[in-house]
């Protein structure tokens, strides 16, 4: 919180989907809550409407943006790769808005925490390409949601993830390794670029990458932080790194001094 009692905004992506057989907007509750009790800020929802977002007046109005997982997948044409029945489901309403609204989030200074989808989404947006279907490579594991109805086993530690010595995500979680939930079927192919790894799992899957010379925290991560972040200190941590990084934002545009460690909320 500011020091005039107003919270910083955080974006959250959302996806475009039938409700009821009406379109509609939708984004999972464990995103919001996290970024609003562990990063202490607001949570805006972005409908995913592509170039019908002023994405210019969206960016001018927030502090940081939150790209969040999906059912979805990353269309495979746009980086280069056959779109099939396999590689389903898409969004493609969720892909025009939010590929360049994160290379304008990035140009503009704003912090930037990806997630899952989201860290493809990133990766995507700087010229990179995605695995379409990974557990079906060779060696690599099945990093797909485990088949179970029970969330807290869906969103359990499936394997680990090595940090990169000197990463953002080293320094954030003061750890060399962590054990990791994973609910995804395309990962990181081809690198951007101008993209780092932050993280890599047992099978070389790229687990976190983060946006070289970026002017805020620019990170991505392809496991869930978000589900119960509060009761995980680790993800606390990542979600409580974003919100400085959004507080600060917020400070450079006016909003007043940094918050300090002593405001944040209880989980």
């Amino acid at each position: 919180m500011t020091s005039n009692g107003t919270l910083p905004i955080v974006a959250v992506t959302s996806c475009a989907r039938m409700i009821e057989g009406t379109p509609g907007h939708s984004v999972y509750d464990k995103y919001v809550r996290a970024v609003a009790v562990c990063s202490e800020a607001l949570p805006l929802v972005i409908p995913a409407m592509g170039d019908a977002i002023d994405r210019r007046t969206l960016l001018s109005r927030i502090d940081g943006i939150m790209l969040t997982g999906s059912p979805s997948n990353v269309y495979p044409e746009i980086f280069g790769k056959e779109a099939t029945p396999e590689s389903e489901p898409h969004d493609r309403e969720r892909d025009q808005t939010t590929l360049p609204l994160i290379r304008e989030a990035i140009e503009a200074g704003l912090p930037l925490f990806a997630i899952c989808r989201g860290m493809q989404e990133l990766n995507v947006a700087y010229g990179g390409s995605l695995h379409v279907r990974i557990h079906e490579l060779p060696g690599r594991m099945d990093h797909r949601r485990p088949p179970h109805p029970d969330p807290d086993i869906q969103h359990g530690p499936q394997h680990s993830v090595q940090l990169t010595p000197d990463g953002q995500l080293r320094q954030i979680l003061g750890c060399r390794e962590l054990e990791v939930n994973s609910l995804h079927w395309q990962a990181v192919d081809r690198l951007a670029p101008n993209l780092a790894v932050e993280a890599v799992a047992p099978d070389g899957t790229i687990e976190g990458i983060r946006v070289e010379g970026a002017e805020s925290l620019a990170l991505g991560v392809q496991w869930h932080p978000e589900y119960k972040a509060w009761e995980h200190e680790p993800s606390r941590r990542l979600f409580e790194a974003f919100g400085d990084a959004v507080r600060e934002r917020a400070a450079g545009r006016g909003s007043g001094p940094l918050a300090t460690s002593d405001h944040r909320a209880s989980a």
